[in-house]
């Protein structure tokens, strides 16, 4: 058996930990240097390209083979533009177009700009079928909630991914779709039976696995019809026999974060992380919370203790080792689409043609007139998102409309203080003015339809822009779904509102 150095350093190759500041700290630099693979981005990480490529490149000066992952999917959940808001909407509005070569460019067009930053691993895309309109977690990173669209563009957007050098990572198997408790938090339940997972959840990752996609990502679910017993993270069923025997899959199996409460909180941080290489997983995504070097020394050293105890097998560790060393390898070497983005008609960037043309415009009455006739009041009610949005990233209509029609206003409301009387002031800021209602997922949200009802009892003339998935498209004279929150998705429906299209 490997004892000493030798099993230690076995150890920091399955670890991907996350770290604190704008460039590497001394102890990540160390720890690459005297053998950690890899390493992963979060927001807290980024300021702009040029630091992102400068920091990468100050990873690769301690190990020119380091895996730099990153959690960027677009839309919603974007790291690389997470102060200014996505570019690009979000894959449900890309599964609403349902352009699979659009979706292929788009993913190019981010593995490029994730390139050229340096990072050559990107978790993403979500390959959850968003079968319950519920789910608090997943939502827009679906593609849809029809496993045959899903599977589609999740192939598409690996295809597109992976052309310019960057890894793609499939998403939260076996299937993270069809929850309504947020893994963040608890264990999710999936209630579908063998027969059910096969012809709904698994079909998109068995799309990703033929489109040659090089990691997927385990979800924290319990998924009672394959293992009652732990979550699917830590489950050699589901990760062994399910997707390495059944599926056929031979790349990397990486964690989602691995302190997310439905496996850490049984099992602790190191617990679950040696646990999850038992039972088939190759890499542990760690740091997304706790981002210090004595969190990366516990993970690796819980893994060390479980073979010395005979809980882990050496054999599997060594196993995982070598999976993820020959990713970085492949991520080091990969070949990549040279040269700029390719042209489009009017120089319009792809994200805001997606976004574009996944707008959905219900008209309700013959009299409602887009565009609007004046600069109007915009009221938009803020839900809490979930953990994996970052909760200061920009959306919205009311910026984007402010610059095409100056003197709009804007009012935000969350559910502390969505109030009968702060209605009543939003609609007295509109009086005289066209209204317009912005709501994230107002069918998930009683408050988001108690004010929306409010409003529209006073003004039945008011637009209702819907920005997250929707629900009903009967609400206001004129009812915009835009599909996606990110901020080019606002541009879209702003340029609509404004005439400036």
């Amino acid at each position: 058996m490997k004892r000493g150095q030798e099993l230690l350093r076995l150890a920091d190759t399955v670890v991907l930990p996350g770290f604190v500041g704008k460039s590497p700290p001394d102890w990540i630099r160390r720890r690459l240097s005297d053998g950690l693979t890899g390493v992963v981005l979060f927001s807290r990480n980024i300021a702009t390209p040029s630091q992102v490529a400068d920091l990468t490149a100050a990873l690769r000066a301690e190990n020119p083979q380091v895996l730099v992952g990153i959690d960027e999917e677009s839309g919603e959940v974007t790291r690389l533009e997470a102060a200014a808001g996505s570019t690009r909407p979000g894959s449900f509005a890309l599964g609403v177009v349902d352009d699979v070569t659009l979706t292929e460019e788009l993913a190019a067009d981010l593995g490029r700009d994730l390139a050229l930053a340096g990072v050559n691993l990107n978790f993403a895309p979500s390959a959850d079928v968003n079968s319950n309109p519920d789910n608090p977690v997943i939502g827009l990173r679906s593609f849809g909630a029809d496993p045959d669209l899903v599977s589609r563009h999740t192939a598409a957007w690996i295809r597109g991914l992976q052309s310019a050098g960057v890894a793609a990572c499939a998403k939260h198997f076996p299937g993270h779709g069809d929850t309504s408790v947020d893994s963040h938090h608890s264990v999710p339940l999936v209630p579908a039976s063998p027969e059910e997972l096969r012809e709904v959840a698994l079909r998109p990752f068995r799309a990703a696995i033929a489109e040659g996609v090089h990691t997927v990502m385990t979800g924290h679910l319990l998924v009672s019809a394959l293992d009652p017993g732990v979550p699917a993270t830590l489950s050699g069923k589901v990760l062994h026999d399910l997707l390495r025997a059944e599926l056929g899959f031979e790349g990397v199996i990486i964690t989602d974060g691995i302190e997310m409460t439905a496996v850490s909180g049984p099992y602790g941080i190191g617990g679950a992380s040696a646990l999850a290489i038992a039972g088939g997983a190759d890499a542990i995504c760690v740091g997304g919370q706790n981002a210090d070097e004595q969190t990366a020394i516990d993970v690796r050293d819980a893994i060390v203790d479980a073979v010395i105890e005979g809980r882990l097998p050496e054999e599997r560790l060594a196993d995982a080792a070598r999976r993820v060393c020959e990713l970085a390898l492949w991520a080091a070497s990969a070949p990549r689409r040279n040269g700029a983005a390719p042209s489009r008609p009017g120089e319009v960037s792809i994200g805001l043609e997606a976004a574009r043309r996944a707008l959905r415009i219900t008209r309700r009455s013959a009299s409602a007139a887009l565009p609007l006739a004046a600069p109007p009041h915009v009221l938009e009610l803020a839900p809490e998102m979930n953990l994996a949005i970052e909760k200061d990233t920009p959306w919205g209509v009311g910026e984007p409309l402010g610059k095409l029609l100056p003197g709009t206003t804007v009012t935000r409301l969350d559910a502390s203080n969505a109030t009968g009387s702060a209605i009543e002031g939003v609609l007295a800021a509109a009086t005289d003015r066209p209204l317009v209602a912005v709501v994230r997922d107002a069918h998930r949200h009683p408050w988001q339809m108690d004010a929306l009802q409010h409003l529209l009892a006073a003004r039945s003339d008011a637009v209702v822009v819907e920005m997250g998935l929707p629900g009903r498209s009967d609400l206001g004279a004129v009812h915009i779904a835009t599909h996606g929150s990110a901020k080019v998705c606002g541009q879209a429906a702003a340029e609509v509102l404004a005439g400036d299209v």
